[in-house]
């Protein structure tokens, strides 16, 4: 009796002590993303100190340093922290549902909806209001969710159905959105600053109107990841673990749909942080959804923020963005990738 206690308590500590260091590594990534954005609010064409800036953010007047933090750095930088998340839960998403670890919103068409759809106002019905592109942009984005599961939900849109089927929406997509933009110098010039992806014409107006959609996707998000890893099993072993396969795809669908469409009609088109972002995260918990999950969320919006820092400091113009989480984005790829071969081999 007295050997076997140590015995029985041993398997029980493992999982305790994964879960604390899980939890540890949350709080630093948290940590991380304050710091990250108050870099975010003190650094721009004009540099404010630390100091000023925390001074601003608990005891708002009206100096100059005062509006500059909070009519622009402020709106800036919370809706980048709420589009790195979005885009780093919907990458996550993708990667689980279709099993492939190069998925990213992008491969659904949910970019190339948005983009179709903001044409098409631009274009067509002449808007010229950001406000009101904002609308569009989210519609097509639900629009090219739809059609998607449409051509790839018989069988339960299988990961094998859905990565060919959501290829040649955005193909089709970006084919019309090109023509009109090549047609039309109007719709070029309204369109050509949000197709490269941008913070700064974001506003706190854009944050108000896309957040419900960003919350009710995070909250989809974090309800399927336990299904989610079921389904990791393999579709026969998801099933025989409680798992709805057509429900959790359908509502995967919708999860990507709400975040990435909402992200990309808020401010562009963004590559490689839905991509990469999950890559580091699992290698830090591991595949487990649970985890997954909120790490992206804390941590996409870390590297968000950065590079737009990035790009207001390395060159005389601001550059956007888009641009910079590009530059950015490939060669940290790419290394990834390197490292994961590397530890396989």
């Amino acid at each position: 009796m007295t050997t076997g206690a140590p015995t029985q308590a041993t398997p029980d500590r493992g999982p305790r002590v994964a879960a604390s260091s899980r939890v540890a590594g949350l709080l630093v990534a948290l940590l991380v993303l304050v710091a990250v954005a108050l870099l975010s609010i003190a650094v721009g064409s004009r540099s404010i100190p630390l100091g000023t800036v925390l001074d601003a953010l608990f005891h708002r007047d009206g100096s100059d340093s005062s509006y500059v933090v909070w009519s622009i750095r402020v709106p800036r930088t919370l809706i980048g922290i709420a589009v790195g998340a979005s885009l780093g839960m919907a990458g996550a998403l993708m990667q689980a549902l279709t099993r492939n670890p190069l998925a990213d919103p992008g491969l659904l068409g949910i970019n190339a909806g948005a983009a179709t759809a903001a044409a098409l106002s631009v274009g067509v019905l002449g808007v010229t209001d950001l406000r009101a592109f904002v609308w569009f942009a989210f519609l097509g984005a639900a629009v090219a969710g739809f059609v998607l599961y449409v051509i790839a939900g018989r069988g339960g849109a299988s990961p094998v159905r859905l990565a060919p089927a959501g290829t040649a929406v955005s193909a089709a997509l970006t084919g019309l959105t090109q023509a009109m933009t090549l047609l039309d110098t109007q719709t070029l010039d309204q369109m050509r600053f949000w197709t490269v992806g941008s913070l700064e014409r974001a506003d706190g107006g854009t944050l108000v109107r896309v957040l419900p959609f960003l919350v009710a996707g995070l909250v989809l998000a974090l309800f399927l990841a336990r299904p989610l890893n079921a389904l990791a099993l393999g579709d026969d072993a998801g099933k025989s673990l409680g798992a709805h396969l057509g429900w959790t795809r359908a509502l995967t669908l919708v999860a990507v749909t709400l975040l990435a469409g909402a992200a990309t009609a808020a401010v562009g088109p963004l590559v490689f942080v839905g991509l990469a972002v999950p890559h580091m995260v699992r290698a830090i918990t591991g595949p487990d959804q649970r985890w997954v999950v909120p790490y992206c969320a804390l941590l996409a919006p870390a590297l968000l923020l950065l590079a737009d820092v990035l790009g207001r400091v390395i060159a005389r113009e601001e550059i956007d963005v888009g641009v910079v989480t590009a530059l950015l984005g490939a060669p940290l790829f790419i290394a990834l990738v390197r490292h994961t071969k590397a530890g396989r081999a």
